[in-house]
């Protein structure tokens, strides 16, 4: 097996490779220090590491297993097209939108995905928005600075209701958060029907019909569903406009999943409270973009996760999944490739 130590000591190495009884591709930059964590792995493990195609000229033809850690769908393509012999892809990230090109989808290699590690954060900065509202933060922050003193009236998030679009790993977490602070909690789901009781952790769950009346009466609308090409632009201007005057929206899925021009619409005619980002159309978000200058939207820069070692965790997690590979165990977090998460 390689050392990554010695890969860390000569960057200019794209790619290093030992035969062995498993092969992995690892499509990242040899300089990342989350590599040595790879030394775990068992001796007679094959590695081959780069961020180019030419890196894997050699491995292509032995591998069974791709890392997808930290480049995009392009050279996964790329590089997928020379594995004859591939059993199994993982995908350090939760979305899918970059990996799932249509080789990938039509043949019988499993694909595995982060879903689930980066949860806790992105459900933390979930409760933190709506505190951020509900408290009047801003305000405070703006009323500190400017040197003046002006009690004003602040919102009890108890008992008020959360809709969370997307209730997988993410949602669920954000449900879990929500109760805890005396929310009523309604989700919905693709696979969902409009029955109660059917999780202790949410009031309702909608199917995919249900989405204009779940939106209704929310107070927040939590998102955090995948990007595909059926949640594409799935909360648009008849979404907004079914709103509540005070809710606030909260998007830690994909940005495209809101039409972002009727959600700016709705900012700015002040026909919702507000809206807390961590996800966008385009990113990073341009200069000059009008969310820069809407004083009831809070910016993330799509960094909502990154704990200090939200990294390690990710690596962690393949290492995990690769113990089951290699005893053949089932894995976890298998995408529904056809569906897109």
């Amino acid at each position: 097996m390689y050392q990554c130590q010695t890969a860390l000591e000569t960057p200019s190495c794209d790619s290093f490779f030992i035969m062995g009884n498993h092969t992995v591709l690892v499509l990242a930059n040899p300089t990342e220090p989350q590599l040595a964590m790879l030394e775990v792995l068992p001796p007679d493990t094959g590695i081959a590491v780069g961020n180019t195609v030419e890196a894997f000229q050699r491995a292509a033809g032995e591998a069974d297993v791709i890392l997808n850690w930290s480049n995009t769908g392009a050279l996964l393509r790329e590089v997928f097209g020379r594995c004859p012999r591939l059993r199994w892809v993982h995908s350090r990230s939760a979305g899918l939108e970059d990996v799932l090109f249509p080789e990938l989808v039509a043949s019988p290699v499993p694909l595995t995905n982060g879903s689930g590690v980066f949860s806790r954060p992105l459900a933390e900065f979930v409760l933190g928005a709506m505190l951020y509202f509900a408290q009047g933060f801003r305000r405070l922050v703006r009323n500190q600075m400017a040197g003046v003193w002006a009690p004003d009236d602040i919102v009890e998030i108890s008992g008020r209701t959360a809709g969370i679009v997307g209730y997988g790993d993410i949602g669920r977490a954000v449900a879990a958060r929500l109760r805890a602070v005396g929310m009523n909690v309604v989700a919905l789901r693709r696979q969902g029907s409009a029955l109660y009781h059917v999780d202790p952790l949410v009031n309702r769950i909608y199917g995919h019909g249900g989405l204009l009346e779940m939106v209704a009466q929310c107070h927040y609308l939590v998102v955090a569903t995948p990007l595909t090409p059926q949640t594409r632009g799935m909360i648009g201007a008849q979404e907004f406009a079914a709103m509540r005057p005070d809710t606030v929206v909260i998007n830690v899925g994909r940005g495209p999943v809101i039409d972002e021009a009727a959600m700016i619409q709705a900012l700015t005619e002040k026909r919702i409270q507000g809206a807390a980002l961590d996800v966008f159309d385009t990113e990073p978000l341009p200069p000059g973009h009008p969310f820069y200058q809407l004083d009831n939207v809070l910016l993330s820069p799509h960094a909502a996760d990154h704990t200090p070692d939200w990294l390690d965790r990710a690596m962690q997690f393949f290492l995990e999944q690769f113990e089951r590979f290699d005893k053949g165990e089932e894995l976890k977090n298998v995408v529904e490739k056809h569906l897109g998460y």
